[in-house]
């Protein structure tokens, strides 16, 4: 088995789906039915004993600071990148905590801190079995090995979550193909997800970790956060507070 020794919650985002909320407040900071999203994320991880926490921000930065004040062992990685590359640019900025670590979004809500226990038997994420058609990343898994993944979705498999655990050896293989994206190839306009599902899938042997759908939220834009908290049903897409 192996253990998660740090966390690295990816916070830089704009979070264009989810403006104008987001034009004043960075997506992982805005609060649902009172709380905002990221503290979830750094209440679970400190359930589980997870206290060494990266944070990367770039919209809005400022307003993460106080977060180092609130929660113990959490410190902000600035990712200089975020307004004119992907996701990939902050793991990129992030790489040296790959090791022994779990990455997961900022932007989501955790309701079970059961799913970010630190121990694990092989790297990959946390995924939610769905019968269903689904427009979400959907993995194809045999004998507990990833063999496939579908980005337009699909039905009968595991949808991927933001959650995922990176052991050791795993982590420096990332670094390097992170930084073989990023600064070599210059391929700076995808997700930090595609460099081991697709980039170099023959690196990976990525497993899964089974959980339950009611076990986390993501809320991928305004009219999803409008369904979960009725407090934000006075905004337009785009537009401004009526």
């Amino acid at each position: 088995m192996h253990k998660v020794e740090r966390a690295i919650i990816m916070a830089a985002g704009i979070g264009k789906r989810m403006q104008p909320v987001t034009l004043y407040t960075p997506k992982p900071m805005v609060k649902v039915n009172g709380i905002r999203m990221i503290d979830t994320v750094i209440r679970g991880l400190h359930q589980n004993g997870i206290y060494e926490i990266y944070v990367v921000v770039g919209h809005l930065k400022d307003q993460f600071r106080k977060l180092e004040k609130e929660y113990e062992g959490v410190q902000l990685i600035e990712n200089p990148y975020y307004a004119v590359c992907n996701n990939i640019s902050s793991l990129y900025v992030a790489r040296d905590h790959i090791e022994n670590a779990i990455i997961l979004d900022g932007d989501q809500i955790i309701y079970n801190p059961e799913i970010l226990a630190p121990e694990f038997e092989r790297s990959g994420y946390n995924c939610v079995w769905t019968d269903k058609e689904t427009d979400e990343w959907l993995l194809t898994v045999r004998n507990g090995i990833v063999e496939e993944c579908s980005r337009t979705g699909g039905k009968n498999g595991w949808q991927l979550y933001s959650v995922s655990r990176w052991t050791s050896e795993d982590g420096k293989k990332l670094k390097r193909h992170l930084e073989m994206e990023f600064e070599q190839k210059k391929n700076t306009q995808i997700y930090w997800d595609d460099v081991a599902l697709f980039c170099y899938p023959e690196e990976y042997q990525l497993g899964i970790r089974k959980m339950n759908r009611e076990d986390i939220i993501e809320i991928d834009n305004l009219n999803e956060l409008m369904q979960m908290d009725p407090g934000y049903q006075n905004y337009e897409m785009g537009g401004a507070v009526l």
